[in-house]
């Protein structure tokens, strides 16, 4: 069965044609005309008929970043677009005639990593997304969770720092502002102040006047001593929040996923140390496994088009299934 998953970011839409094994069959992106709500649900039935062109597919997913209703139909709030109190899926139904279900694009990428990636051996995973922001996809017990109103597992809102710094939600001291990578280049620019380790990243902010993140991700994979100090303190505050969700979920792994995840185990590591230091009844009990994501860039797009294929299973008599 080939389904269609699609990724509305804020700047692009990714879409694909996947198969039941996780495998992208044909992919295309479009921009995203994201103040348009109109326009924006144009360009969605666009990509999706332009993806069945080649072929029959039997039902659409949609992920996207902001608050999705526990029915998976409704955007309460789009992150980075001006969907509120948006009843997508039955607008793209109608529009196309194809099934289709709508689902958070970190939960998405948690899934596609459960499924087909890093947390794929597992029953109980966590994925922390470490990018812009810091977004979060919980799985327990093989099931996706998404709370009683649909809007969980926003584990970029864990408080981390009592009276911290502001956080968009509202709140201080969310995780978002101490593990993404704006806290990145953040911490970088703290680096770059200091003698010998931050003398790179002084030259890359004087050359540019600012401290872009390319930059910062040029230094990181050359091995930069300023550079590798910022990322442990990033990994330093994911690890302590990572072990507030072990308190209450304990899952078997966590996966990282996200752009800043690229790192490697230069991240892994420090997580997983900050992990230990904090963990509750730390060599009383298992640990949990820390992981890379496997899926990059794809796991928005197959994870849409995993849960399109599940909805539609379930939906199904048993007999045509």
């Amino acid at each position: 069965m080939l389904t269609i998953g699609l990724d509305v970011g804020g700047t692009k839409i990714a879409g694909a044609v996947v198969n039941s094994s996780g495998k992208i069959v044909r992919q295309m992106t479009v921009p995203t005309p994201a103040s348009d709500p109109e326009a924006l649900e144009d360009a969605l039935v666009e990509i999706i008929e332009a993806l069945s062109a080649e072929g029959e597919v039997a039902a659409v997913g949609i992920a996207a970043a902001g608050y999705i209703d526990a029915s998976q139909s409704v955007i309460y709030y789009g992150a980075n677009m001006a969907w509120r109190n948006r009843p997508i899926r039955a607008n793209i139904e109608s529009r196309t005639n194809l099934p289709v279900v709508v689902d958070n694009d970190a939960n998405a990428a948690g899934w596609a990593e459960f499924r087909f990636g890093a947390g794929r051996l597992f029953q109980h995973m966590t994925m922390l997304t470490v990018g812009t922001g810091v977004g979060g996809a919980i799985v327990i017990d093989g099931h996706l969770f998404r709370g009683g109103f649909g809007v969980g597992a926003e584990l970029g809102h864990v408080t981390v720092e009592n009276d911290g710094l502001l956080c968009g939600c509202g709140r201080h001291g969310c995780i978002e502002q101490y593990g993404s990578g704006r806290a990145l280049l953040r911490f970088a620019e703290d680096e770059s102040l200091k003698p010998v380790t931050g003398d790179a990243l002084a030259a890359a902010k004087d050359a540019q006047g600012n401290l872009p993140a390319a930059a910062v991700k040029e230094l990181l994979e050359a091995g930069d001593p300023g550079a590798l100090l910022a990322l442990g303190t990033l990994g330093e505050w994911l690890g302590k929040a990572a072990a507030s969700i072990d308190s209450v979920l304990d899952p078997q792994v966590f996966v990282i996923g996200g752009g800043v995840a690229a790192a490697g185990d230069a991240l892994v590591e420090p997580i997983r140390a900050s992990f230990r230091a904090n963990m509750a009844a730390r060599g009383f009990r298992p640990e949990p496994e820390f992981r890379v994501a496997e899926m990059l860039n794809d796991a928005g797009v197959i994870g849409a088009a995993d849960l399109a294929r599940i909805h539609l299973d379930e939906s199904l008599p048993r007999a045509q299934r």
